[in-house]
């Protein structure tokens, strides 16, 4: 990481990923290079702030604050496709009874909605963003703030689990329930239940590694979903879906420890 503006660098650590360290080499995969833009040499003019990947121009915009958005996305996501020992899926991760509920998704397909309804009911955070899957399929915390929009075509405000009451998970948990689902004005949320081998579909079609190691992303999405829910249906109110949800998990935990 480098930039033309030493203040840079204190704001630079809130924008990696999760859990990262300082790196053991000095072996350079990705240069990241940040250039801050202000007010030019006449009158009313603006120069543009601007992010390169390499030697890739990734972003150019007025505001700083959109161009380290954007660098925070694309960092994450070059780690999402890269981690050697992870599988990435786009989903928003909350823990329940220790177990995880997967919200596979792309961006704006209302998951975070639906996670902060999850968090308010008394679910614990995982992430907004990812779910982090190990090989054997447990989900590991990926817990950056919330990304929230308040109104369409803002960027998106940074909200801690905390202030929806949630604790953040800690440890990897086992998947106990997939929700495939997005919102709709006025539906009420009456998901089916998939087939195992359709909902692994759902989910591969939300895995960032998906093309640079097929044959591992499957094997760890049917162990992390073996034997587990997987629903899909629209909804209509997040708070709604989220009670659901939370009573179908906990009905199926019941039901699996009766039959043991």
């Amino acid at each position: 990481m480098r930039t033309d503006t030493a203040g840079l660098f204190e704001r630079i650590p809130a924008l990696l990923p999760p859990g990262s360290k300082p790196a053991a080499t000095a072996d350079v995969k990705r240069l990241y290079s940040v250039i801050e833009g202000g007010p030019g040499n006449r009158p009313g003019v603006r120069r543009y702030s601007m992010l390169y990947a390499n030697t890739v121009r990734v972003s150019r915009a007025l505001s700083l604050d959109e161009v380290l958005a954007i660098l925070e996305s694309d960092l994450a996501l070059y780690v999402a496709e890269r981690a050697p020992r992870r599988i990435f899926v786009h989903a928003g991760v909350v823990g329940w009874e220790g177990q995880a509920i997967l919200i596979p998704g792309s961006t704006l397909s209302g998951k975070t909605s639906l996670v902060s309804a999850l968090l308010r009911a008394g679910a614990t955070y995982y992430s907004d963003e990812y779910a982090v899957l190990d090989e054997r399929g447990r989900v590991h915390p990926f817990p950056r703030p919330l990304s929230i929009r308040e109104k369409e075509g803002a960027l998106s405000v940074k909200r801690a689990a905390v202030e929806f009451g949630a604790r953040t998970g800690t440890k990897p948990i086992p998947v106990g329930l997939v929700a495939v689902t997005s919102y709709k004005e006025g539906a009420r949320f009456r998901p089916r239940r998939l087939s195992e081998g359709r909902g692994i579909l759902e989910l591969l079609a939300n895995t960032v590694p998906v093309r640079r190691r097929p044959k591992t992303a499957l094997a760890t999405l049917g162990r992390a979903v073996r034997e587990v829910p997987i629903l899909k249906g629209v909804r209509g109110e997040a708070d709604d879906a989220a009670k659901a949800l939370l009573e179908r998990l906990s009905a199926h935990l019941g039901s699996a420890s009766q039959v043991e």
